[in-house]
């Protein structure tokens, strides 16, 4: 998909995603992707050696090798969402080698799930495309449902299976976020010290972040707050949901409780209501993007051409606010295994693009 295709599958409404130019956190302010993003910025960390090398065999795979951008398959939908729902659109993903195969045949940089699917196929896969471990999960099969973060496996575990990297999920707000933060932090820590890399889902949960009809779990603010807690125990990589408003922290304070802090120039000088400005909003929170950012590809719709223009809108605003890629499953994988590819395919597009520039 060149320019032109690009342009014209976002359509008019989204002609601004093109043109726009962020007046707010400058982009020489941030550490940008580059094929020497290693070398620049990650080598200079405390980071072992083997994480170096193991985080440099995540960006030299897949069709974005060598450019400093990351398009990741995660399937951890047959935990977090059942297995019954995310595949029966397509049955033969209940074999984990052929989401492995997805993968590959979709040039990701690498595929990111559960202990027991990345485990049934490692001889086989480990070492012909990097192995993402999720770790914890939130499981629906307690009655009644409920939501909370468990760890599944342990870091030793992934790392004996030829993993690059793992990544863990904490929701936070919520009642349980202090146990998972420890959790996490624990086992980042192990993580790096084995020489595996860290990614953090940095998600937000909790029934309060909807006001007055507005669900600010995915506001600008809140959203990149969490990416901040994210970096500091260390992820080498956040995923974050694109942000779809602002004022969270505004929303939530009244004059019967207060609710974290916050400074009016946020929403002033540091952010407009343009998404690409939002979404530099994440990427500034991520250490300036010493910590890339990736967004996630978000659910199907089980419209395959509304779900191709929204996986690469996604990826065109997260390539201009200066992220680092885009980690897209569902769009993916609840379709055949051609449309899958071309999805995939087609996100990279985005990055692959020269034309297509940080704002």
């Amino acid at each position: 998909m060149n320019y032109g295709q690009i342009e014209t599958l976002l359509g008019a409404e989204n002609s601004s995603l093109f043109t726009h130019v962020c007046k707010t956190i400058d982009k020489k302010s941030l550490h940008l992707p580059s094929p020497n993003f290693i070398d620049d910025v990650v080598a200079i960390t405390d980071r072992n050696i083997q994480t170096l090398r193991n985080l440099q065999s995540i960006f030299n795979n897949g069709r974005l090798a060598g450019t400093g951008y990351l398009s990741i398959l995660p399937v951890d939908q047959g935990v977090e969402h059942s297995a019954g729902a995310s595949f029966s659109a397509n049955p033969a993903y209940f074999d984990p080698e052929n989401l492995v195969k997805l993968a590959i045949e979709g040039g990701c940089n690498a595929i990111a799930s559960t202990f027991g699917t990345l485990g049934s196929v490692a001889r086989k896969y480990a070492h012909k495309i990097p192995f993402l471990v999720k770790l914890n999960h939130n499981e629906l099969l307690t009655y009644p449902n409920h939501y909370d973060q468990i760890m599944f496996s342990s870091v030793k575990a992934a790392w004996n299976l030829g993993a690059a990297a793992i990544g863990a999920t904490i929701y936070f707000g919520s009642a349980e976020s202090d146990r998972q933060i420890i959790e996490v932090s624990k086992a980042f820590e192990e993580a790096h010290q084995l020489g595996m890399g860290t990614v953090l889902w940095c998600y937000l949960r909790n029934s309060a972040f909807k006001k007055d009809g507005t669900d600010y779990s995915s506001a600008a603010d809140l959203t990149a707050q969490a990416n901040y807690l994210g970096v500091t125990i260390q992820a080498d990589i956040i995923k974050q949901k694109l942000p779809e408003n602002n004022g969270g922290f505004k929303a939530l304070n009244t004059k019967e409780e207060s609710y974290g802090k916050f400074d009016e120039r946020m929403y002033t000088e540091l952010s407009t209501d343009s998404p690409i400005d939002l979404c530099r909003y994440q990427v500034a929170n991520g250490f300036m993007g010493r910590s890339g950012l990736i967004n996630s590809g978000g659910s199907s719709s089980g419209d395959k051409d509304k779900d191709l223009m929204e996986a690469v809108k996604t990826a065109v605003i997260n390539k201009r606010a200066g992220g680092t890629g885009v980690i897209s499953g569902r769009k993916a994988f609840e379709k055949s295994f051609k449309e899958g590819v071309h999805l995939l395919n087609s996100i990279q597009d985005v990055y692959l693009e020269e034309k297509i520039t940080v704002a």
